[in-house]
């Protein structure tokens, strides 16, 4: 085991330094979508930087555009907000709610929370202010349908991992070991897979952004003359659609339902205590 994680930290390490140089180097996107893939690829290493490389790296001067146009691609970029808000504040919590030996159920109870405030008041809704004239509670209120939904699908994926992990490997537990940093990265990834089909519907619909060049980001293609077709509105191509009141809280509902129905699962494997 000592072996897999030094080469996947190993792995890890050269993801991450990859899409930090490439970022900075080859980025033309928002900073709050450039630091989204940077802490997804942190957490998820080697397979971070393959979606990076699939749905977000620039191909060439002038392509990022077309590149990015597909739906599929729309929406993992779309999630990754979610993804790394998330992550991030389940992470943290995770570290720190040792200390207190608190039963598990509880734990689960504060990285929940640590989640949804990093996910909607820090990466939703802090850092994408300026799509709504930089009115920070109206960006809350916008956002608020689309990163709950979302982010309790990755809760759904995250939370049966970390304690089944935590049960069968109990000093993954420990926030200074790597063995922990592994069990984290591993329930990001399949939090990301659970969370992505209702990214898909949520862009699909219109109900959330994609991935946007930043207008006047990138330039022609040298030799071929081929310049992305990027909006010159930056806010333009952001409008979104909405749904009816009463559907957004049948989706809301449902996605708890499934969370719900997933912890009654675990709980039926590795006990929950409160």
């Amino acid at each position: 085991m000592e072996g897999a994680l030094i080469v996947w930290f190993t792995l890890t390490g050269a993801s991450a330094v990859f899409v930090v140089w490439d970022s900075l180097a080859n980025g033309v996107t928002s900073w709050v979508q450039r630091i989204a893939w940077i802490l997804v690829t942190v957490y998820t290493g080697p397979v971070g930087l393959v979606a990076y490389l699939l749905a977000c790296r620039r191909p060439f001067p002038g392509g990022h555009d077309a590149f990015t146009r597909p739906t599929w691609k729309q929406a993992l970029n779309s999630e990754m907000h979610c993804l790394a808000g998330d992550a991030t504040g389940i992470i943290i919590a995770a570290a720190i709610v040792p200390v207190s030996a608190l039963a598990n159920g509880w734990e689960i109870v504060i990285e929940y929370l640590a989640g949804f405030v990093c996910g909607l008041f820090v990466f939703q809704a802090l850092m994408m202010r300026a799509m709504y004239d930089g009115r920070y509670l109206l960006a809350v209120r916008k956002t608020f349908f689309a990163e709950t939904v979302s982010m309790n699908m990755v809760m759904t994926g995250m939370i049966p991992t970390m304690v089944l992990l935590a049960a069968a490997w109990p000093e993954s537990s420990d926030p200074l070991s790597p063995q922990f940093w592994f069990r984290m990265g591993i329930a990001t990834i399949v939090g990301g897979v659970i969370a992505y089909p209702v990214n898909h519907w949520l862009v699909a619909s219109g109900l959330k952004h994609g991935c946007m060049t930043l207008p006047g980001a990138d330039g022609p293609a040298p030799g071929l003359g081929h310049r992305s077709p990027e909006s010159s509105d930056p806010t333009g191509a952001m409008r979104m659609t909405s749904l009816p009141r009463y559907r957004q809280v049948a989706w809301i509902a449902g996605t708890y339902v499934i969370l719900i129905a997933a912890l009654v699962v675990t709980a039926m494997i590795v006990p929950v205590r409160f």
